[in-house]
Formats: structure tokens, C-alpha cells, sequence
């Protein structure tokens, strides 16, 4: 095989990795396959204007240059393309500093030979060649410096990477000593292993074998990474959804015995000492006055037929409410007499607003509970509607010396009934000897 016919393999065989790494970069969007295939650009821009029909095209100048300088291009890239594969500014800082000043280096020794090779009084061919062979033997030491220092970080990316470089320092260097004691030919129509270029470019196709292989593992551990991430995202995920959805049914079960506490506080609000002072009432009324007995029967009936509708919803007409609480003073006037007054000042448009069931029925409770109601004393309610839409029960301030036990459940169920619903909070005021309580209440949509 002639060193013309092993060229076009060789060609072939970078291009071929060249397009695979183009397909991946493509596919990735990884800084570091740009910067690969930059690198094998480089190479191949090298090998083309060196070698092969292109070097017929360039001056002799042109030629020396394209000898010294291309391959410091490759170099350069290189150092950038190690630093995206292995992070060397992070994990080998020290020496990712003693690149940055290669590639200074690089850069001066491209112009020098520039000049050299441009400017004809400064032309030198042994000036030229000992630059050459000392900026070739400078870069192998540092080769060898760099392949322990990748070494070090004792990962597989690195070991490939480390290899890939000895694969091309050694090819580099076998180039230039048979080179310079022209134990080969520069016959292109010879045995191709008769050309010295022959064994840096066996080093550079190993090199590329060993970086591929190291992108591929690369690759696949970011994707092994981002697998387990993703599992775990979605197992975080999980749980959390199922956290969520035990908190929700932890608040809805707070919500429903919450409701459950409120309507037994409800429903204690009418406790048995009423039941048992009313059916007593009822009795004293039939021996008294049948006809009466027979319209307090009546409101009795009104009120907890009330009661065990107003337990099924959550807010009730004001009509309705003070349906109910017409009867439920009826029963409490039947049993005080003249010593309890009620007083209804409500505005009619007023009617079809809504509040939450029982709440009157409390507050009048209230009143009746802890204040003295005498027949030279009575206890006055009054309900009525401000100028704002409100609705208040104000009753005269009379407190029984003997303090009435309370523990605050039926104003703190009012309360509590309207933060659950997202209203205004009702408000309360003792002034002048009045007790005042205003309730918010709620349009209809």
C-alpha cells in the first residue's frame, strides 16, 4: 500500500469519526464535541495542505509555515477541548493555569514562524528547523507532564483521554526522529510505511479511538445520571403528591369533625333545661289556657322542625331565620312574660340576604342566659338592620350577681361559622349599657 493510498484511509477513517461526533454534537448540544470536531478539523486541515494535491497549490513559504504552525492548532484546541472533557479549571487548577500559559507560548511561536517564513531577510531554514524540533520536544515533555496529571484524577474519561495523548505524543515523536535521521523517504508513491508522517498519523487515529470512547463513556454515565435523577425526581415527586393528597385527606377529615364539634355545639344550644322548661310551660298552659297552649305547642314545633333543617345547610335565608326566631321568642315571652320585650326593626330588601343557621337562636340565648330578666327589670332584644346592610342584636346590659358558668361556645361558634365560610367576622361592643353584636350578611349571587 502506497503512503498516497494509506492517506485516503486515513482521511476517510477522520472523517468518519469526524461525522459521528458532528451526528452527536447535534443531538447533545455539548460544548465539547464542538471543540472535538474542531480538533479533527484542524488535523485534517493539516494533513491536507501538508501531504497531499493541496501542498502543489502553496508556496514554498507557505508550505514551511503550514509544517510549523498547523499542528500548533491542533494543540490549542487541545487544551480547550481537555479542559470541557475532564474540567481541569476545577479539578486541576494549577495545571489548567500552566496551559492557559502554553497557549500564550503557542501564540508567539505561530507568529514567529510567520515571520520567518514571510519576511524574506529574516529567513533562516537553521534557525527554522531548531525552532521547529525545540517547540516539538517542548510540547512532548509537556505531554508527558499532562498524561500524569490525567492520570490522577483516576477516572475512566481521564485514563482514555491520558491514553489517546501517549497514542499521539509517541506517533509525534517517532515523526520526528525518523525525520530528522532520514531513516525514511519522502516518496508519497512509496510503501506508506516508509514515510515518516505514517506514524504520527497511526498516533492520531489512536488518539481519536481513545477520545471517542471516552466521550461515549462520558455520555453514557451523564445519561445513567440523569436517569437516576430523573427517577429520583420522579420518586420526589410521588412522594410528594402523596404527601399532599394525605394532608388533604388529613384536612378534610379536621373539616368534617370540625363540622360534626359545630353542629353538636349547635345543637346543644337548645339543651334539655329549655325542652324541659318549655314542655313544663306547655303543661301550666293547658290547665290555664287551652287555646294558648295550643299556639305555643305550635311554635315549639316550628322551632325544631327549624333545628333539624338548619343542621343539613350552611347559611339560611334572614327571613327564614327570623321565621324561626319569632317562634323561639314566642316560647321564651311565654315563660318571662312582660320581663323579656323583643323589638324587629329589619328593612325588607334586606330579606333574601343569607347568614348561618342558628346564629340569632344564639345570641338571644346569650342574652337570656346571662342577664336578670324581672318583671321590674326586663331584658329587651332588639333586631334590627344599620345603614350598611348589617344585621345587630342589642340587648340592655343587666348581668346576674350570681355569674352564669359559660365556656364561650355559642359566640365562638358564630365566629368560627363565618371564618369557615370566608366572611367578614361578626363584631361586639358593650356601650352605654347595651351589648351589641353585628353580623355581616351574605349577598346572594
Amino acid at each position: 500500500m502506497t503512503f498516497q493510498i494509506w492517506g485516503a484511509v486515513f482521511i476517510g477513517m477522520v472523517l468518519s469519526i469526524m461525522l459521528l461526533n458532528v451526528v452527536q454534537w447535534i443531538i447533545y448540544r455539548d460544548r465539547s464535541y464542538g471543540l472535538y470536531t474542531l480538533y479533527m478539523l484542524a488535523w485534517l486541515f493539516y494533513f491536507g495542505l501538508r501531504v497531499y494535491a493541496f501542498r502543489d497549490w502553496f508556496s514554498t513559504e507557505t508550505n514551511y509555515f503550514v509544517r510549523a504552525a498547523a499542528p500548533m492548532g491542533a494543540y490549542y484546541v487541545y487544551f480547550d477541548f481537555a479542559d470541557a472533557i475532564l474540567n481541569l479549571r476545577q479539578r486541576l487548577p494549577v495545571f489548567y493555569r500552566q496551559l492557559q500559559l502554553v497557549k500564550v507560548g503557542i501564540v508567539i511561536y505561530v507568529v514567529g514562524q510567520f515571520a520567518l517564513c514571510y519576511v524574506p531577510w529574516l529567513w533562516n531554514p537553521t534557525l527554522y528547523e531548531a525552532s521547529f524540533v525545540v517547540m516539538r520536544l517542548a510540547m512532548a515533555v509537556l505531554g508527558v507532564y499532562g498524561i500524569r496529571q490525567m492520570m490522577s484524577l483516576g477516572d475512566a474519561v481521564s485514563r482514555a483521554y491520558a491514553i489517546g495523548t501517549a497514542f499521539l505524543l509517541t506517533g509525534g515523536l517517532t515523526t520526528m526522529f525518523l525525520s530528522l535521521t532520514y531513516l525514511c523517504s519522502e516518496d508519497w508513491l512509496g510503501p506508506f510505511w516508509g514515510v515518516s508522517l505514517t506514524y504520527m498519523q497511526f498516533g492520531i487515529i489512536a488518539e481519536l479511538v481513545c477520545f471517542s470512547l471516552g466521550l461515549s463513556y462520558r455520555q453514557r454515565q451523564a445519561a445513567v445520571r440523569s436517569a437516576v435523577m430523573e427517577q429520583e425526581l420522579t420518586s420526589e415527586r410521588a412522594r410528594h403528591q402523596r404527601d399532599q393528597l394525605e394532608a388533604e385527606l388529613i384536612m378534610q377529615r379536621l373539616e368534617q369533625e370540625k363540622t360534626e364539634v359545630h353542629i353538636r355545639a349547635l345543637q346543644a344550644q337548645v339543651n334539655p333545661h329549655f325542652l324541659f322548661n318549655s314542655l313544663n310551660s306547655l303543661s301550666a298552659l293547658i290547665d290555664d289556657d287551652t287555646q294558648q297552649a295550643s299556639v305555643f305547642l305550635d311554635e315549639l314545633s316550628s322551632v325544631y322542625r327549624y333545628l333539624l333543617r338548619a343542621n343539613d345547610q350552611a347559611l339560611t335565608p334572614l327571613a327564614d331565620e327570623l321565621a324561626f326566631i319569632r317562634s323561639y321568642c314566642h316560647l321564651l315571652q311565654t315563660r318571662h312574660g312582660d320581663a323579656l320585650q323583643m323589638e324587629w326593626q329589619v328593612s325588607p330588601w334586606l330579606m333574601k340576604r343569607q347568614l348561618p343557621p342558628l346564629t340569632l337562636q344564639l345570641l338571644v340565648e346569650n342574652a337570656v342566659k346571662h342577664n336578670v330578666i324581672l318583671a321590674n327589670r326586663p331584658l329587651t332584644i332588639s333586631i334590627s338592620t344599620n345603614e350598611q346592610g348589617q344585621l345587630q342584636v342589642r340587648n340592655n346590659v343587666q348581668r346576674k350577681i350570681m355569674r352564669v358558668a359559660s365556656n364561650g361556645v355559642g359566640l365562638a361558634n358564630i365566629w368560627s361559622k363565618y371564618q369557615i365560610l370566608n366572611q367578614p367576622a361578626p363584631t361586639l361592643c358593650e356601650d352605654e349599657g347595651q351589648f351589641v353584636v353585628t353580623l355581616p350578611l351574605i349577598g346572594v349571587d
